[in-house]
């Protein structure tokens, strides 16, 4: 099959990826080679004393989907979306996409990417390397708002850094992974010093090229408001059968002592605000409460994770910057359905330039 995508080149075309998965020790058989040869020297006194976080990366591990089983269920999952389509592969005759890989998680869309098992295509390896970088795009986006706002490029940075220490075990035994991930800590660095001023001269950063590409952020495409209303009204309604087919009444109200509460925690923001907005009348008071409802609590979540964020490092900027980045990630709709107005914005610009003046007078006392 002659790939004919264009619009992205694999970086993992041609690697030696899949060789370097095979031999890629995992924690668990390290520490049981380390177990075998402690208990066949003889050396009573050999023992193994494992730190916090090699018991967290050890749970995390062994918590995980092999990769060849993630590898079969995306190779199944694309068979399914072009069954659905109607399609043989993931572009038709003129190169645009006949599928979306938007239910594919990270690990599953690096498989289709690197080619696991030599089940893929090129032309999905390609189409699932864009999605890949469209999702790393996607986290930039946020912080690009912020540092423009701010000035502080430490803040774009850090969501580069963020993305990518929460990378799969099978993508940072890559290569590439290693050199943008060494690049991006020079820049964190570099900004702790200079702020104001983007790193330059980095070898592999991805940051630099991304504000190259986009100055001003990248703006990802967004569906029409009332087609997001549809979608998760249909959503709501899928919701309803399911009860139904059960004997029970889809309820939205957590005090109901009957009935099978409604799952809004796996909506969207954007589309929970669709129905707290509820702009084309399709959903109930009871219904828009509930959304309101969940929103609030995600808003509240946010602005815990920057103030605990802000109280692990020491840095009092990072409550604001949190909640710069959140206000920035966030659609009108959202923004309009959560109250997140321009003057909460510009409080916290406000106060993000205060406190970092305040600290540089006192370190420079």
């Amino acid at each position: 099959m002659t790939s004919v995508y264009t619009g992205y080149s694999n970086p993992y075309a041609g690697s030696a990826y899949s060789r370097a998965v095979a031999t890629q020790p995992s924690l668990a058989n390290t520490l049981a080679t380390i177990d075998d040869s402690a208990t066949g020297s003889g050396n009573a006194a050999t023992n193994l004393t494992l730190s916090d976080g090699a018991r967290a990366q050890l749970a995390t591990a062994s918590s995980l989907p092999d990769f060849a089983t993630i590898t079969t269920v995306a190779r199944a999952a694309l068979d399914k979306l072009y069954a659905a389509a109607k399609a043989t592969g993931p572009l038709d005759a003129d190169g645009k996409l006949t599928v979306s890989l938007t239910s594919f998680d990270r690990r599953a869309l690096f498989a289709v990417a690197t080619n696991n098992g030599g089940k893929f295509t090129p032309d999905e390896q390609s189409v699932a390397a864009a999605a890949l970088d469209s999702r790393f795009n996607a986290a930039l986006a946020p912080a690009a708002q912020t540092t423009k706002l701010t000035g502080d490029h430490g803040a774009i940075y850090k969501a580069a850094l963020d993305y990518l220490d929460a990378a799969s075990p099978e993508e940072k035994a890559t290569s590439i992974w290693t050199a943008q991930r060494n690049a991006v800590a020079k820049g964190v660095q570099a900004t702790q010093t200079e702020p104001s001023k983007p790193p330059s001269g980095i070898s592999n950063d991805p940051v630099a090229a991304y504000l190259a590409q986009y100055p001003n952020g990248s703006a990802a495409p967004t569906q029409d408001f009332s087609s997001v209303a549809k979608t998760v009204r249909a959503t709501l309604d899928a919701q309803a059968k399911s009860a139904a087919a059960l004997g029970r009444e889809l309820v939205f109200d957590r005090g109901r002592k009957t009935g099978q509460l409604a799952d809004l925690s796996t909506i969207d923001n954007r589309s929970l605000s669709a129905i707290a907005l509820n702009q084309d009348q399709l959903f109930s008071k009871q219904e828009s409460f509930a959304a309101k409802q969940e929103l609030d609590s995600r808003s509240r979540a946010s602005i815990l994770t920057a103030l605990k964020q802000s109280q692990k490092t020491g840095d009092p900027t990072q409550l604001s910057l949190g909640i710069l980045n959140a206000y920035s990630a966030m659609s009108n709709e959202e923004r309009q359905a959560t109250h997140w107005t321009t003057s909460l914005r510009d409080t916290a610009v406000q106060n993000y330039k205060s406190t970092h003046t305040l600290l540089s007078m006192l370190k420079g006392g």
